[in-house]
């Protein structure tokens, strides 16, 4: 039981970590890498600069499962599966469901991932690496839910 609550706590934090270097770092001094993202002008492929990120997301998590598996470290291979859980996660949200990269899910009645899709749409109305809202994952501002909800009603 121990083990789960590791990796479901862990699960849990990567939404502010997320937030964190999504605002600092991806839209800070790492911007060459992220501005494809938000200006698809920049790039003319499937692929984006900003899918580096990928890479650099994943080496921490398999460092702490080579620490966990193959010394022993305590705790490391439950840290790492919480955060490649979370990866898994923000793959699935972000790159399929909002971004369609896959097409699937295209139409969801689900207020909760209505809200998340246009949480990301708002993210993404600001082009510059400046004046940005809304750079968590799965939790965005209750505002977003209460405008699904409304249109949901009417």
């Amino acid at each position: 039981m121990e083990n789960v609550l590791i990796i479901l706590g862990v699960f849990i934090a990567m939404e502010g970590v997320t937030w964190f270097t999504h605002k600092y770092i991806m839209h800070g001094f790492l911007w060459v890498l992220h501005k494809d993202h938000h200006d698809h002008r920049l790039h003319d492929s499937w692929w984006e600069r900003n899918d580096a990120f990928f890479i650099i997301f994943a080496i921490p998590s398999m460092i702490l499962f080579f620490l966990g598996t193959g010394y022993g470290v305590p705790y490391c291979w439950q840290i790492g599966a919480g955060i490649t859980l979370y990866g898994m996660a923000y793959f699935f949200v972000h790159d399929i469901f909002i971004h369609q990269r896959l097409k699937y899910f295209r139409n969801s009645e689900n207020f909760y991932f209505r809200a998340l899709r246009r949480a990301h749409k708002m993210h993404h109305k600001h082009i510059g690496k400046g004046d940005g809202e809304c750079f968590g994952m799965l939790l965005v501002p209750l505002k977003y839910f209460k405008r699904e909800l409304e249109s949901k009603s009417s």
